[in-house]
């Protein structure tokens, strides 16, 4: 069997029918939607209440609607749903964690800050500054909660479950997110790739659940370029008040102006669909409209509902269950009657499920035949596709099953890419082992940093810099690997790879340092820890200290954990230890012979700091062993600083500060 053969088997149970089903015929979508009916029927917009343990929380569009009916109909959507970011002083304490990496991300690839529709983030800013808001949040703290909302309202409660994580994962100091989940029905787009990536991120992707009728153009509409988007469709059906819309010439009747929206939608979001499934096979970024989906997209029909989690297969099941639903004349393809459907869809998707799932009878003509297919996985994506509307004779449904099946392969790519990457790290570990046997050698002497510095033993000094190139070339490549999205978007975030990037940082980036300062580079280009490094160096001290904050390990009990230490670290907590040892020397080197009283002045103040830092690292044993050898550069540091300060120019500086 070969491998696409085996992905497919493996994922036999793992069909996005068997998800649409279980939750089709639970009670949760009609719970929420009953929540979102009281919210658009409560003056204020928001109720709340708790249901089975649950609290529910539903959000109304009717206010939003009100405030942008005027402005979004002149403006024709570019102003009431065009991008904002949330890097701003009023939105970025509130969504800290989405936006914290920015400045970084920005300054080493350019890419797009994280995004909203401006429409639904005024509306939220506003419930957001209410104290009934705040004390409901107060309220819900560890609580089972589900945000719902439906249109417009559906938009405002994403926005509000997302600023519950955020402060739920900021002021928790351990173990999993709390138990939230967002359940939108008939929502618009709400934010851009860059928002679904951090979302990803943060592993907040199922905390997501968005409900998509087949025929519903809502959920479709912001696929379009912004200066097309018809704003009063969606504003005037929160209102129930469509169709208003304008005609395209003055005698134009009400089909037409229907036949003139399904074609506007389904032309850009079947072209969002091609673009997307073009960018993500040359592993670049697609260049459609700005908004893309996230979390996980629930497409009904009444014949049941699938689930997909995959963005590259909510974009292209968005445009294939709309381009193959029925005629435009019939009643369940008007746009006002598909967005306001979903009651009905919660309460007889059930029912439809124990019709067509029944088991056939043994000389029951009227018992459905089963489906031939290749395997039970193509059987699975059959189920899939007669699930979410697509009929099997129906223009879409062979692509629609190309795209479903090479967008789930996709989806588990990153995950196998990670799995792969496991066996070259245990491949690639006997090479660190070979570095930790090299450093052992040197640690009674001068330390391995000074060895390597000065090549010691030349045929033991070879293969450690074979070793040390090697581990530099996987773990770039790692690195490349992310940066091209090829591995899962935590990837940074999990331990056994957190762990792995410290230790061979901290094994291996003295040997890096000590070959910089041996070629002289540090006079050539600069001092390392600016001119020198490299950036896989820096990337990993923002995972350890990311780790750090996501464990909530502050800085007290870090010092704390100093303190208990027995015995010398087996490495050096502090990877630029050595680079700034040799500062450090070359600063004592230029007191000797400085002659000038306020450039040496500066120049003790700097050693002074230095002594301080190192003794305090010496005292709580975070360094190791090697840095104490009788000859390593520290030691010798020492002994250059303890003669230094016998001069009198020295000492009288020493007395001053």
């Amino acid at each position: 069997m070969d491998d696409a053969a085996g992905e497919e088997e493996a994922s036999m149970f793992e069909t996005s029918h068997v998800l649409g089903a279980l939750l089709a015929s639970s009670p949760l979508l009609a719970r929420a939607w009953d929540r979102c009916a009281a919210a658009t029927a409560a003056a204020p917009g928001l109720v709340h209440g708790e249901d089975g343990g649950t609290v529910y929380v539903g959000f109304s569009g009717v206010q939003a609607a009100l405030s942008a009916a005027g402005a979004a109909v002149a403006g024709g959507g570019a102003d009431a749903f065009a991008p904002v970011a949330l890097a701003g002083d009023a939105t970025r304490r509130l969504f800290a964690p989405l936006v914290a990496a920015e400045p970084d991300a920005a300054a080493a690839g350019g890419e797009q800050q994280v995004a909203v529709q401006a429409l639904a983030l005024q509306c939220f800013l506003k419930l957001c500054g209410s104290p009934d808001f705040q004390m409901l949040l107060d309220q819900i703290r560890g609580k089972a909660v589900v945000f719902t909302g439906h249109s417009l309202g559906g938009a405002i409660a994403a926005l509000a479950a997302l600023h519950y994580l955020c402060i739920s994962s900021s002021t928790a100091t351990w173990g999993p997110s709390p138990p939230v989940l967002c359940v939108t029905f008939g929502s618009p787009l709400l934010g851009n790739e860059a928002l679904s990536k951090a979302i990803l991120r943060e592993r907040w992707g199922g905390n997501f659940c968005h409900v998509v009728s087949q025929h519903d153009v809502v959920p479709r509409l912001l696929f379009c370029p912004l200066d097309a988007v018809p704003a009063h469709v969606i504003v005037g059906m929160q209102l129930q008040q469509w169709p208003a819309v304008r005609p395209h010439h003055a005698g134009g009747a009400a089909v037409t102006d229907i036949d003139a929206l399904r074609h506007l939608v389904q032309v850009h979001a079947g072209a969002v669909a091609m673009e997307q499934k073009l960018a993500d096979a040359a592993a670049a970024p697609p260049s459609g409209g700005p908004y893309r989906p996230f979390g996980t997209y629930v497409m009904c029909s009444p014949d049941g509902a699938v689930c997909v989690d995959n963005p590259t297969a909510a974009v292209q099941m968005l445009y294939a269950t709309f381009a193959s639903s029925s005629s435009p004349g019939s009643p369940e393809s008007s746009p006002e009657a598909a967005h306001s459907c979903y009651g009905d869809l919660v309460v007889k998707m059930p029912q439809h499920l124990l019709l067509k799932r029944r088991l056939p009878v043994d000389g029951d003509d009227n018992a459905p035949s089963p489906a031939v297919a290749a395997s039970n996985y193509d059987a699975g994506v059959s189920l899939a596709l007669e699930a979410s509307g697509i009929h099997a004779m129906a223009t879409e449904a062979s692509t629609a099953r190309q795209w479903l099946r090479t967008s789930r392969r996709a989806g588990r790519r990153p995950s196998l890419n990670s799995a792969a990457l496991a066996t070259k790290l245990g491949r690639i570990t006997p090479c660190r082992a070979q570095i930790e046997w090299y450093k052992a050698l040197f640690d009674g002497e001068m330390g391995y940093y000074d060895a390597f510095k000065q090549r010691r033993s030349p045929k033991k000094f070879g293969k450690a810099n074979m070793y040390r190139i090697k581990l530099g070339q996987f773990w770039d490549g790692v690195l490349a690997m992310l940066d091209a999205g090829q591995l899962p978007h935590d990837f940074h975030r999990r331990a056994k790879w957190v762990n792995a990037a410290r230790f061979y940082q901290l094994l291996v980036e003295p040997l890096d340092i000590a070959d910089y300062h041996r070629h002289n580079l540090h006079r050539t280009r600069g001092r390392y820890m600016t001119h020198g490094r490299e950036r896989r160096y820096e990337l990993f001290d923002r995972w350890w200290q990311e780790k750090g904050c996501v464990g909530g390990v502050s800085a007290a009990s870090a010092m704390a954990s100093r303190r208990r230490r027995s015995k010398n670290a087996g490495l050096t907590q502090d990877p630029c230890f050595w680079a700034r040892v040799e500062e450090a020397r070359e600063l004592a080197e230029s007191c000797r012979v400085e002659r000038d009283a306020a450039a040496l002045a500066m120049m003790v103040d700097e050693l002074q700091e230095f002594e301080s830092y190192s003794g305090e690292l010496v005292a709580s044993k975070e360094v190791s062993t090697d840095v104490l050898a009788p000859l390593s550069s520290y030691t010798l540091w020492v002994e250059e600083w303890s003669q230094l300060k016998l001069r009198d120019e020295v000492r009288a500086i020493l007395l001053q500060f």
